[in-house]
């Protein structure tokens, strides 16, 4: 069960995960090593998964968004393994998701620019068999983040 301090401490993981214990012991009210080993608790338990750094999206020269909706005529195993290797092995798209509604599936692609898209596509259709790709284009980010509210944590 995770109490006040966890949370705190997740959400501060949350802003800068390279932050020394330190500095997160003193902003949660605890020496460091009881800091450290909460912060190696929450690792333990699977709260944290992993630690990485976020990269600059024009700097890395992907900055164009292409939302990609998949409608398929299949929906067995085997097909939505396929479907999960073929978009495995490409790294523009970031995001997969399974859907209900008028589409089966929506990928986030990240692209130098929108021609690209053509390129991703490709590698999709030659490997798995779609009924219909419909792609829009993000205009602009109104939202965008990888923080979790830590309220609903246990």
């Amino acid at each position: 069960m995770l109490d006040e301090r966890d949370r705190k401490l997740l959400a501060l993981l949350q802003e800068d995960a390279g932050a020394p214990v330190a500095a997160l012991a003193e902003k949660v009210n605890l020496s460091l090593s009881a800091c450290a080993r909460r912060i190696q608790r929450l690792e333990e338990s699977g709260h944290i998964a992993g630690r990485v750094a976020l990269l600059d999206r024009d700097r890395m020269g992907v900055p164009t968004t292409v939302f990609a909706l998949i409608k398929t005529a299949h929906h067995s195993d085997e097909w939505i393994a396929l479907f999960s290797r073929a978009i495995a092995d490409i790294p523009e798209v970031v995001e997969a998701h399974r859907l209900t509604g008028n589409y089966d599936y929506i990928l986030k692609v990240v692209l130098p620019r929108v021609e690209h898209y053509d390129v991703v596509y490709k590698r999709i259709v030659r490997k798995v068999e779609l009924f219909d790709v419909s792609a829009s284009i993000s205009m602009e980010v109104l939202k965008s983040g990888t923080r979790l509210p830590v309220e609903h944590a246990e």
